[in-house]
């Protein structure tokens, strides 16, 4: 039996997409005994900008009882995925601006050696999945952190399509059952590949 993991969730969510994956890859992570940390980072848009869009007011209704992420919960986690919409291509300025905030703890060598992952959605098919993926993993390589990607490493990825990360056109509606099933598949590997390494190195 593998010593239990720490993994958090962190994510932004605007309209609720967001949301569904990540609780789908907690549910995937805790299904292997993991600790897990669900955490949304602090919403910065103005409230004018928010009151344009219904669903955006819904979903901050909706998800008040999430507690918003610290870096402590970074230090906390032997692991970390992270999770945002596409903007133009890249990360949200929300989970931006979050990231930034962990300097501290890079200064402090706190961020190497962890695993991390990543997830996100678009409204449009192409519409910018794998560069955004891509664009937190900067952030990753500058940290000393280890990627672990779902790759094409089960079935259901074969059908998601993206070995990259979990990913969904929000232009489609909510996530059906393969992102959801390949949210939970990420979630799962990553905290068995968390938990091998970390019996590895008590060895």
């Amino acid at each position: 039996m593998l010593e239990p993991v720490n993994v958090a969730i962190i994510y932004y969510s605007a309209s609720g997409t967001l949301h569904t994956l990540a609780k789908a890859v907690a549910e995937g992570a805790e299904k292997t005994g993991a600790n897990v940390r669900l955490r949304k980072v602090t919403e910065l848009a103005p409230q004018e900008t928010i009151n344009t869009n219904p669903a955006w007011v819904q979903h901050i209704q909706d998800s008040s009882d999430v507690e918003v992420a610290t870096n402590d919960d970074v230090a906390w986690a032997d692991a970390v995925l992270f999770g945002t919409p596409t903007r133009f291509g890249n990360l949200s300025y929300q989970l931006k601006a979050f990231i930034d905030g962990a300097g501290p703890l890079w200064m402090q060598g706190k961020l190497a050696n962890k695993i991390y992952s990543a997830f996100t959605a678009s409204r449009t098919a192409h519409g910018g999945q794998e560069s955004t993926i891509l664009a937190l993993s900067n952030a990753f390589y500058h940290w000393g952190g280890i990627i672990v990607p779902p790759g094409y490493t089960d079935p259901i990825q074969f059908q998601s399509g993206n070995p990259y990360g979990t990913s969904h056109v929000a232009g489609d509606g909510p996530p059906g059952d393969v992102q959801l099933e390949a949210a939970r598949y990420q979630g799962r590997r990553v905290a068995e590949t968390t938990a091998a390494l970390k019996a590895g190195r008590t060895v």
